[in-house]
């Protein structure tokens, strides 16, 4: 039977994050079997997930979407099979069913899940986005968000609109990295250790930690622009995509509630700032996010009920400017 898209906890009552497994590297380099060519590649994510709207917003930024071309799922839950019960992200049969989810043109797949088992037969680990598709050799080429950053940020340069933006410098790799770290850890990991945590004391440490990053970032923003210092980096676009779903999600279905994003003023403004790049709004479609969040894990939210608030104006004013140097 196919591994559900629910979440995964341990006898202990933590959640445990199951692992990529496609994971091949477009690159230039002579030889390679994935060369990064203008119109090969499709990206399929879901507005809802942050994994796949890292990827989808280094797209966004680097000016890809000539180049690239993607589609979001619908962004609630449904079974990917006739006959199993399996729950997880299934393509709208028409342009219209869902708005900013579109049918797989592809391949005419019905579910993630159809693509995953056309890349491999032997298939048996769970099926996530992003995923990049590779239409020439009609296949998966990576399912891990963090390698298709990368892969977006450096290899298609000849072909992206912002080629020169560079979000993993050399001179930052190290600083970056060190970031993203413990960011992933206690924060976009973090906010589902707390939500979907099944005793308290797992809860308890989930959520100590999460809030302890989060002032920690409060700290840094308050002396600079950026985690990395003034300019933008992938470390910031992999911060956003949480932050972004916090208020309107984390705090009351994760149960991170302690402190809301809105409550810290750098961190607030820090948001509404990246919001407001050129083409990352595109990326965020809170319709979607909270359609799925609160309506496809019946064992947090049983009655689907989706709450009204408290819909943040993103785009209003901010203050990063003050570190313009």
């Amino acid at each position: 039977m196919a591994q559900t898209a629910e979440v995964k906890t341990v006898k202990t009552g933590a959640y445990i994050r199951s692992p990529s497994t496609f994971r091949n590297f477009i690159s230039g380099d002579q030889g390679s079997a994935f060369m990064p060519e203008s119109g090969r590649y499709h990206l399929y994510i879901s507005y809802a997930c942050p994994w796949a709207c890292r990827c989808l917003s280094i797209l966004k930024v680097k000016g890809l979407e000539k180049a690239i071309s993607f589609t979001s799922v619908k962004p609630k839950w449904e079974t990917t099979k006739e006959g199993d019960t399996h729950m997880g992200w299934v393509f709208p049969v028409t342009d219209t069913e869902e708005p900013g989810a579109d049918p797989d043109l592809l391949r005419g797949a019905k579910s993630i899940r159809e693509l995953y088992e056309f890349a491999s037969a032997n298939y048996s680990g769970k099926y996530t986005v992003p995923v990049l598709w590779d239409k020439k050799l009609e296949t998966i080429v990576n399912n891990e968000s963090s390698e298709i950053v990368r892969m977006l940020n450096s290899e298609f340069n000849d072909i992206a609109e912002n080629r020169d933006l560079d979000l993993y410098p050399v001179h930052l790799q190290t600083q970056i990295d060190e970031i993203n770290e413990w960011i992933y850890d206690k924060i976009n990991n973090g906010v589902y250790r707390c939500g979907f945590a099944t005793k308290q004391e797992p809860y308890d440490q989930a959520a100590d930690r999460l809030y302890e990053a989060l002032e920690k970032c409060e700290e840094i923003l308050s002396k600079q622009r950026y985690l990395c210092g003034s300019s933008l980096t992938e470390a910031d676009i992999r911060l956003f995509v949480t932050l972004i779903r916090f208020d309107e999600v984390y705090a009351v279905y994760f149960k991170c509630n302690k402190k809301l994003v809105r409550e810290y003023p750098n961190l607030f403004n820090y948001t509404k700032e990246i919001f407001q790049i050129p083409g990352m709004s595109s990326t965020v479609n809170m319709d979607h996010i909270k359609k799925h969040y609160y309506g496809s894990h019946p064992s947090i939210n049983p009655y689907g009920i989706i709450p009204r608030g408290p819909n943040i104006d993103y785009s209003c004013p901010h203050d990063r400017e003050r570190f313009s140097s």
